[in-house]
Parts: C-alpha cells; sequence; structure tokens
C-alpha cells in the first residue's frame, strides 16, 4: 500500500487522482487531502476516504470544515499548513494538482522532506525550475509528471541517453480556437473559449489552452523535467489528440506515445510507476481512429507561444515574469474585464518592463513574481 496525498483534490486533476485511487484500494491509501475553498465537495472526499489529514487554504473555511467532518481528522489551514502537510512523514507520494504558482512553496517543502511527487502543475517548474531540479537531486526525490504530454514524453525516454535525443515533439490539440482568424479572436467570448474540443479541464488552464500559452509553459516545464535545450522542442498541432507527444532520436527513430484522451491515464501511470497497473478505460480502437492530422502552430494569432519561447531562450526571471503576468490576465479575461485579444498583450508588455536577473535565487524570483503581478494589474487596468 502506497500512502497518498492529494493537494488540489477538488479540481479535475484532483477528482480523476481521487477516481483512479478508488479503483485500486489495495494498492493506494489516500492519507491526506487539500483544497481552497470547496469545502463541500472536501467534507464528501473525507467523509468517502477518510483520510488522517487535510488542508485548506482560507482559514476561515478551514474552522467550518472542522465542524461537519470527524474529529480524528488533522485540519491545517493557509499556506503555512500546506507547508507542513508536505513534510508530513507517513504520506510517501504527493499529487500536486494545485494550480498556478501557490504550488511552488509547499512542492519545495515536499521536496526537502524527500517524497516522490506526481506533478500536474507546470506553474511552479516554470517559475523556478532549475532550482526544484536541484533540490529534488540532492534529496533523492522523484519528480513524475502527469501532463499527458510530459507523461507522453517522460515514457518515450525510459531507457534512453540525453544525448541521443534530436527533438522532442509537444503536441497540442489547437483549443476550441483553432480554426478561427485573427479579425473573429478580436470578439470571441468567455463562453467559446472554455470549449475545449478535446478535454475537460479548470478554467485557467482551458484558456490557456486556447491562447496557446499552454503549450509555451509545457515548453518550459520539458526544458527543465528533462534538462533539454529550448532548441530541441517543438510544438505540432494535432487536433485528435491521441498521440499525446514524441521524441525524434539521431538515428531518425521517432518514439510516439498514444492513448484516449482521458488523464486517468497518466495519473495512474504516475501513482504505479515502475508498475503498470490494468484498468477498465475504453482503449484505442485503430481501425475507428480515422486520419491523425499535424500542422504548424500560427504564432502570428496565437502570440503567446511566441513569448514563451523568447523566456525560453533568455531564462533567469523571465520565465516567472511570463507565468505570473499571464495569471492575471486569465483571471482579468475569467472576470471578462479584459478580451480575450488583450491576454497576450499584457503579458508582452510586462515581458518588456522586466529587468531580467540570469541566475535568480528562490528570493528574487519570489519578487519578480510579486512585481510582475502588480505590473499586470496596471496594464490589465489600462487596456480594460
Amino acid at each position: 500500500m502506497k500512502n497518498i496525498a492529494v493537494f488540489g483534490s477538488t479540481g479535475s486533476i484532483g477528482e480523476s487522482t481521487l477516481d483512479v485511487i478508488r479503483n485500486f484500494p489495495g494498492r493506494f491509501r489516500l492519507v491526506a487531502l487539500s483544497a481552497n475553498s470547496d469545502i463541500a465537495k472536501l467534507a464528501k472526499q473525507v467523509k468517502e476516504f477518510k483520510p488522517a489529514y487535510v488542508c485548506v487554504s482560507n482559514k476561515d473555511y478551514a474552522a467550518d470544515l472542522s465542524k461537519i467532518i470527524s474529529p480524528k481528522v488533522k485540519v491545517f489551514s493557509g499556506a503555512e499548513g500546506l507547508n507542513e502537510l508536505a513534510g508530513e512523514r507517513t504520506i510517501r507520494q504527493i499529487m500536486f494538482a494545485i494550480s498556478g504558482s501557490s504550488a511552488l512553496s509547499p512542492l519545495l517543502s515536499a521536496l526537502e522532506s524527500g517524497k516522490d511527487i506526481a506533478l500536474a502543475n507546470k506553474e511552479a517548474l516554470v517559475m523556478a525550475g532549475p532550482i526544484i531540479r536541484r533540490l529534488a537531486k540532492k534529496k533523492g526525490a522523484r519528480i513524475i509528471p502527469v501532463d499527458s504530454e510530459q507523461s507522453a514524453i517522460w515514457q518515450c525516454l525510459r531507457g534512453e541517453k540525453g544525448n541521443d535525443v534530436k527533438n522532442i515533439y509537444l503536441t497540442a490539440s489547437g483549443g476550441p480556437l483553432r480554426k478561427l482568424n485573427r479579425q473573429a479572436l478580436k470578439d470571441i467570448g468567455l463562453k467559446e473559449v472554455l470549449r475545449h474540443p478535446r478535454w475537460k479541464m479548470g478554467k485557467k488552464i482551458t484558456v490557456d489552452s486556447a491562447t496557446l500559452m499552454n503549450k509555451g509553459l509545457e515548453l518550459l516545464e520539458a526544458m527543465f523535467l528533462f534538462d533539454m535545450d529550448v532548441s530541441k522542442i517543438k510544438v505540432l498541432v494535432h487536433p485528435e489528440a491521441l498521440i499525446h507527444s514524441m521524441v525524434e532520436f539521431v538515428d531518425g527513430v521517432i518514439l510516439a506515445q498514444l492513448s484516449v484522451t482521458d488523464m486517468r491515464v497518466p495519473i495512474q501511470y504516475a501513482l504505479s510507476y515502475p508498475e503498470r497497473l490494468e484498468n477498465k478505460l475504453k482503449g484505442v480502437d485503430f481501425c475507428k481512429t480515422g486520419a491523425l492530422n499535424f500542422e504548424k502552430p500560427c504564432f502570428a494569432r496565437f502570440p503567446c507561444l511566441s513569448l514563451a519561447y523568447e523566456a525560453a531562450k533568455e531564462l533567469g526571471t523571465l520565465p516567472c515574469v511570463l507565468n505570473a503576468a499571464n495569471e492575471i490576465a486569465v483571471a482579468e479575461f475569467l472576470k471578462e474585464k479584459l478580451r480575450f485579444i488583450d491576454i497576450p498583450k499584457v503579458v508582452e508588455k510586462v515581458m518588456r518592463l522586466h529587468r531580467n536577473i540570469p541566475e535568480p535565487g528562490l528570493l528574487e524570483i519570489q519578487q519578480a513574481d510579486n512585481w510582475a503581478r502588480d505590473a499586470a494589474f496596471s496594464v490589465a487596468g489600462r487596456l480594460s
């Protein structure tokens, strides 16, 4: 039995993780849960799985949760509580399904205690990839990717040498706006943006998929996860979303990972690694897949991808600034205070205003993150 904690249990990745755990009661034991503010859903999860620990980001909500769950469950609250829970000795592996930059601090705490990480959060690596890599190596902690694209690359690279890799191909479905021209994008509304053709995800990541910023963040994530130069990482639009990514080797051989578009597939492998466990999910039927299409992304229509490549080449604090500015711009768009086409404008303006620090420490990254958020609010305010 492996003791698992799920940070971000009420979101889509968190719920899919619980479904995997539910299907393997003899292999995984859920010992800790965390959520931001949805205490109604969290309370139901606590009742079903009976974890020893829970954490709620909002301290007021934590007090409310304590009143409706068993007194045997230890309740943590706030960022400090999540950091403390991340170091709990009885936890063997943590699923990081927390979205956004708030995952960085508890991720560092978990790595400090030497835990294995199933990582579904890309923003932490984008912000502080070199620091995370060094800490994981020092503490002997494994970081196992959960995003379908990173999991695909990780599986294709198993047993291979990094210097034998010629190219990594990150596939993208293209999102819900792939076929729209620049004029149509000017008038696109929130409902259209949130209507993803392939994946059921949270609102923030769905917007990122529509702008292709999600693929830009994955570009940076892949650099740090697999220690690859940006020049070796290409993005391909693959509308069928059957091939989750590919690796090309110097001898011309290309390995591709294929599976149905269901996040429970990479989640299960991240939890069971190095074993593969049988599941009841529907597999790929090659007789019904039809043609598989690939195309280059349009950088002119989706400039967020260009900005991510720029940050990947410069590194330093620029990836952190890219991420922070994007988080603010997307949040303003979700509040319908900003137009869809203004999201990359906010990010680009903040990046141009930033004075990059080439080899930042954690404090400098945190300062750059705070600065970029303030700057993004200011820029978005002038555009709204």
